[in-house]
């Protein structure tokens, strides 16, 4: 069963509290989604780390509920 928009979105809000966060269904499937995620908590990590950050939040569901994620990542400037 595909992971809802605004299960995505809650999930990534209480593991980045202080982050703007967009995220878009790419396809309108609830399948593939895209996310733009400016968090403090990216600060100083390589692109990698900051991408472990997200899908740790994510609680083992990539690749089960959610099939496809794009991320773009990046501390506040």
């Amino acid at each position: 069963m595909p992971m809802p928009i605004a299960e995505l979105e809650r999930s990534l809000r209480e593991a980045f509290p202080d982050a703007q966060i967009q995220v878009d269904d790419l396809a309108g499937d609830g399948d593939h989604y895209k996310a733009k995620i400016v968090s403090k908590a990216f600060a100083g990590l390589t692109r990698v780390k900051q991408h472990q950050l997200v899908y740790a939040a994510l609680k083992g569901r990539m690749g089960g509920e959610l099939h496809a994620l794009a991320l773009e990542t990046a501390a506040p400037a």
